[in-house]
């Protein structure tokens, strides 16, 4: 797993939480344990009925034990996207 995340240090990353967060920002770094630290980070908000809204969280730390996909973001077709008009429930939380 080390040699796939150091390649993706300083990259935009999607991470998907296993309680169901979907957190984006740029990967400054990461330890034996899989816990991430991201810098310009924000929250994707999936509504069925508003659209997705995204909430600033800036420095932030996720824990590796919390942590159910990690995923690099194409900067050119995440631009050309138009969240506003993207409209999904939530996901839901991992049962264990």
């Amino acid at each position: 797993m080390a040699k796939e995340l150091t390649e993706l240090v300083d990259t935009l990353i999607s991470v998907i939480t296993s309680d169901g967060r979907n957190i984006v920002g740029v990967l400054r770094g990461f330890d034996q344990t899989t816990n991430l630290i991201l810098d310009e980070c924000f929250e994707r908000v999936y509504s069925a009925s508003s659209g997705v809204e995204e909430a600033p969280l800036g420095l932030y730390i996720i824990r590796g034990d919390n942590i159910a996909v990690i995923g690099e973001i194409d900067d050119e077709m995440d631009a050309n996207l138009d969240y506003s008009q993207i409209k999904a429930p939530p996901l839901k939380s991992i049962a264990h």
